[in-house]
């Protein structure tokens, strides 16, 4: 298993790297739970979309805007947050890695 603190490194140097400006690698995924390491250059989206039965998003670092039609909140490094049960998006304020956590439904 990688260390948290240098996927970030690796996927935060990639991101900003990339023309897309992300880097994402999925680090469990163990039956119905899903982590995922995703990065993203400062200003760029993940653009709206629908939300896993179970989800939180935890910033490693950076900041970033989750987006939902109850409202937006930034969230800085260190900060856990339920993601709505409403599509929603993320918008990366700087340079930011988060680790996704999702519980999908059984296939």
């Amino acid at each position: 298993m990688p260390e948290l603190a240098a996927l970030v490194s690796e996927h935060l140097a990639a991101a900003t790297a990339s023309p897309r400006g992300r880097s994402a690698l999925k680090i469990i995924h163990d039956g119905p739970l899903r982590q995922t390491v995703i990065a993203l250059a400062g200003g760029q989206k993940l653009e709206e979309h629908n939300t896993p039965p179970a989800a939180t998003l935890q910033v490693l670092h950076g900041r970033v805007r989750l987006t939902s039609p109850g409202g937006d909140v930034v969230l800085s490094a260190g900060s856990l947050e339920p993601i709505p049960h409403q599509r929603h998006g993320l918008t990366a304020v700087e340079d930011s890695v988060v680790l996704l956590t999702a519980v999908n439904r059984e296939p």
